[in-house]
């Protein structure tokens, strides 16, 4: 098969998979998304720039934070009125598509609220909205009850083989898609899979969750943390779970770990066909997900508030055999609003204009730790509109914590986030300076609910913005 002009472009995204996952070393067995380690580069500081799916996607898309695309939060957990997508905002598939790339989407969209990727630069879709059904045959399930409130499953396993999964499903098509893409035209192409695995509920094939033991799992080193030293919101969330054993705990993180696997079988289905099909060599490939999961850190399941690393530090693997250097791990700070600018400029495509990410290529090709690069996130509590902003920067990291005292953790000492020094007199000063780097990307952000933080309830960062005219005519002082 004849080699295109530029490279052919695939993303792989999982949804909620902790970095701890790929790294080298894990117990999660991940042969496949190993290969492409192997062949590219391991990210081992990327973070997401929000805990929950439809921000973080909204954001690979448009290299914008949150509040500059609309989509602050889910489409399923507010009304419109409260996040919805700004559509003049321009998406790495409308760049594409203008450099003659032919374009797929398949899986999981959670992007705007219209669940149709056509209006947004695909040639082709499919997703959730077309309303299949994978019935699953649950043989053993765990359940959250508490009064008042519906059960709801947490972990579980199902009789139901590999290739009658969702995720084979999809991989199907983006296959398909690759194979017709590539038969039709000289054109390059750009498809996403992505998959809802390892998403909780985790209910995984029997296949896949007999290979792991759940007693081999550890407590992970922050499990008993009791939570004293950070927001009281965190200990009510850890309620959720006061009727669990350690052994509980256990099998979930079997069935999640189950899933990160049934990802990696079709990951290695789609590094086969471009293999066999001579497409592997120039084909960039973008291994990734959108945030992560708990996963028993803190006592703590799933995502939303509670700020820690497990969730915002994200896998992200970059491949492509003809530029980029093999088997290699790089500690460049980055956010998930740089991934489409450095695939377009790895692609030599064009920038997209007016945009909060920048293409880390640079910092790449010259093998630059920039450990002062500093990297950005903002969540807004879903239903409970709990404001946060995080900021990354020489292995510290700070959270804004609008509802209650912020948190500073030195990453490098304390990996785990069990000392929260943000009252620890001997760190004041480490707190003014990152709240300073926080206000300093609110206003090259134009992030103007929170800029404009002059009225008296609102002054309770360890420094203000320091900003001397303020952008509405109600925010008037004396």
């Amino acid at each position: 098969m004849s080699k295109n002009r530029q490279p052919n472009i695939l993303f792989l995204l999982a949804d909620q998979q902790q970095y701890q996952t790929v790294e080298p070393g894990s117990m999660c067995h991940t042969p496949n998304v190993g290969r492409l380690r192997e062949a590219g580069i391991l990210f081992s500081r990327a973070h997401t720039v929000n805990a929950v799916c439809t921000p973080s996607r909204a954001s690979l898309m448009t290299g914008l934070y949150p509040h500059n695309h609309g989509m602050v939060d889910n489409t399923h957990a507010v009304e419109e009125f409260r996040a919805n997508f700004r559509n003049d905002r321009n998406m790495i598939s409308k760049q594409l598509k203008a450099h003659g790339y032919r374009t797929g989407y398949f899986g999981k969209w959670h992007v705007e609220r219209s669940i149709n990727p056509e209006a947004f630069g695909f040639d082709r879709s499919v997703t959730e909205q077309h309303g299949l059904e994978f019935p699953r045959t649950l043989t053993e399930r765990y359940v959250v009850r508490q009064p008042g409130y519906n059960d709801r499953t947490l972990y579980g396993v199902h009789k139901e083989r590999v290739e009658e999964t969702e995720e084979y499903f999809f991989y199907t098509q983006g296959i398909e898609f690759i194979r017709e893409a590539a038969a039709e035209t000289n054109a390059p192409w750009c498809t996403f899979i992505s998959t809802n695995a390892p998403h909780d509920p985790y209910i995984a094939p029997k296949e896949l969750y007999d290979m792991y033991d759940p007693s081999r799992f550890q407590k992970p080193v922050s499990f008993s943390d009791p939570l004293t030293d950070k927001p009281n919101i965190y200990r009510r969330i850890k309620h959720v779970w006061q009727d669990m054993t350690w052994r509980d705990y256990q099998q979930a993180m079997s069935c999640y770990y189950a899933n990160c696997t049934l990802v990696d079988t079709q990951v290695g289905r789609v590094l086969d066909f471009l293999r066999d099909t001579d497409q592997l060599e120039n084909t960039i490939i973008v291994y990734m997900s959108d945030h992560g999961d708990l996963m028993g850190a803190h006592g703590l399941l799933c995502k939303g508030i509670p700020a820690f690393e497990e969730v915002y530090r994200i896998p992200l693997i970059v491949s492509w055999s003809a530029s980029l250097p093999r088997a290699r791990e790089c500690d460049v700070p980055l956010s998930i609003v740089d991934i489409a600018p450095t695939i377009l400029e790895l692609a030599g495509c064009r920038a997209m204009e007016e945009i909060d990410g920048e293409s880390v290529l640079p910092l790449i090709t010259d093998g630059s730790d920039s450990p002062d690069r500093v990297t950005y996130a903002e969540f807004y509590g879903q239903r409970l509109s709990c404001t946060q902003r995080i900021v990354w920067k020489n292995g510290y990291k700070y959270v804004y914590n609008g509802f209650d005292f912020d948190e500073l953790y030195d990453l490098n000492r304390d990996p785990y986030e069990l000392n929260n020094l943000i009252h620890d007199p001997q760190f004041r000063e480490t707190a003014v300076t990152m709240a300073r780097e926080m206000w300093a990307k609110v206003k090259e952000s134009r992030d103007l609910s929170l800029l404009d933080s002059e009225y008296f309830m609102y002054r309770f960062a360890p420094v203000g913005p320091e900003q001397r005219k303020q952008t509405s005519i109600y925010n008037r002082g004396a």
